[in-house]
């Protein structure tokens, strides 16, 4: 079967940089977005990732408006910069689509969210485990919520706060 007969699916003719197993493999990310609540005061969006293979990584959301989140999704890496930069993307169930920039010096983390309409407009079912089967049959129901123009861009840059190796206190993903 040739890469995007069956959907969705992934296609990078990128070789995956030989520094990832030391850049990235088992990297355990904290970071912190500054935001605002509805009323303008000053708050921070707290998410963490990691990175638990060549082909996926794992998240929680702790804080901000998708707070409760816990995900993990098939991933595609790309080397900018050996030691220094790499780019992951992924598609999430809902629909959104996600990109992060992960700048190992500068402890910083880019990211540009097209949030489905589903995701962003009924983002309390976007809430919950995708190791919980309704949690996840419920995201997937999401991304038939308006269309593929009818998305919320959010583009933000967050501060790492800790970074370690392993899975932490994140649950544990099946298989890996």
């Amino acid at each position: 079967m040739a890469p995007g007969d069956s959907l969705p699916d992934y296609l990078t003719n990128t070789i995956l940089d030989p520094s990832f197993d030391k850049d990235m493999l088992d990297t355990h990310l904290v970071y912190e977005y500054d935001a605002q609540d509805n009323e303008g005061n000053p708050m921070k969006w707290r998410y963490e990732m990691w990175i638990c293979a060549s082909d996926c990584i794992a998240y929680d959301i702790h804080s901000g408006p998708m707070a409760g989140r816990k995900n993990y999704q098939r991933a595609n890496f790309q080397c900018i910069r050996p030691g220094e930069l790499w780019q992951i993307n992924w598609l999430e169930e809902t629909g959104t689509v996600v990109s992060v920039v992960y700048d190992i010096r500068g402890k910083k983390m880019t990211t540009m969210i097209a949030f489905s309409e589903g995701h962003w407009k009924r983002r309390e079912e976007a809430l919950g485990d995708k190791r919980n089967k309704a949690d996840r049959e419920r995201w997937g129901k999401l991304a038939d919520v308006g269309n593929q123009a009818s998305r919320f861009m959010l583009s933000e840059q967050g501060t790492i706060v800790e970074v370690f190796k392993g899975r932490g206190n994140m649950a544990p993903i099946e298989g890996i």
